[in-house]
């Protein structure tokens, strides 16, 4: 089982996890040409995509699955919620399917089973990827953790985390403030201290990889972030790695 990252931020998010003959996409918030650029950097062909899997309706993360899918004849997997919202754009493509927040579910050699979170939109959730041996986390776009997410993240492989903001950037940002007090809610996105301090909760003494993800361009820093993430590891800070916006990570193997 391997993952990589298309791309993680505000701009467009996409996380690539592969087992065996089955590669999923989770999320697609690029452009068609700039998601097929960026599969092959990855060395993945469009067509090659066994599923696209969505957290919920926002553009960054949903805005190119209808493309896509329609394009190459790809099945999407989404919560009702996520499909009420979309239900007019997605009406036409061939393959759509219905998930249940609480409920995994299997595309080829890949179990997906998702996390639900608190965030601004209709049903979202985050997703754990396993081949029936490696658990691989994704956690991003959340305005706080809970004890069912800490739960469900304890004793994963690897874990991709949301260090969307440092609540001074942001204060001292020239955001309207009504995007700063949504960003910094209950329903927004965890800030540095906030992902290090889900980090100190859970069992982490099988984690092989942790990258920080979904930062802000301007209210984030990666050094901020893998400060805080190292700190709750007791790992050097050059061993969190970041999913950038514009490249991404490159493949990542679970052993």
């Amino acid at each position: 089982m391997r993952f990589a990252c298309l791309g993680s931020g505000s701009e467009g998010n996409g996380l690539l996890v592969e087992a065996g003959a089955t590669r999923v996409l989770i999320d697609c918030g690029f452009g068609i040409r700039d998601c097929i650029a960026r599969l092959a950097r990855l060395g993945v062909a469009a067509e090659s995509l066994d599923a696209i899997v969505v957290t919920h309706e926002h553009s960054d993360h949903i805005g190119g699955v209808a493309a896509m899918a329609a394009r190459f004849d790809i099945a999407v997997w989404l919560t009702f919620g996520t499909l009420d919202c979309v239900s007019e754009r997605f009406a036409d493509l061939p393959r759509i399917y219905g998930i249940d927040s609480y409920q995994p579910f299997v595309v080829g050699e890949l179990e997906l089973d998702p996390i639900a979170v608190p965030h601004d939109a209709r049903e979202p959730v985050q997703f754990i990827c396993s081949d029936g041996r490696k658990r691989m986390a994704l956690l991003t776009d959340l305005g706080f953790s809970t004890p069912y997410v800490e739960m469900r993240l304890s004793a994963c492989d690897a874990l991709v985390l949301e260090c969307n903001h440092d609540p001074e950037l942001l204060e001292g940002s020239d955001y309207p403030l009504s995007v700063k007090q949504r960003i910094a809610s209950r329903y927004g996105h965890l800030d540095n201290a906030s992902a290090a301090g889900l980090l100190g909760r859970i069992d982490t003494t099988r984690l092989q990889h942790v990258f920080a993800a979904h930062l802000s361009q301007q209210n984030n820093r990666p050094d901020l972030a893998r400060a805080a993430l190292s700190t709750a590891l007791n790992c050097a800070p050059d061993w969190i790695g970041i999913a950038d916006q514009h490249q991404g990570f490159d493949w990542r193997d679970l052993s």
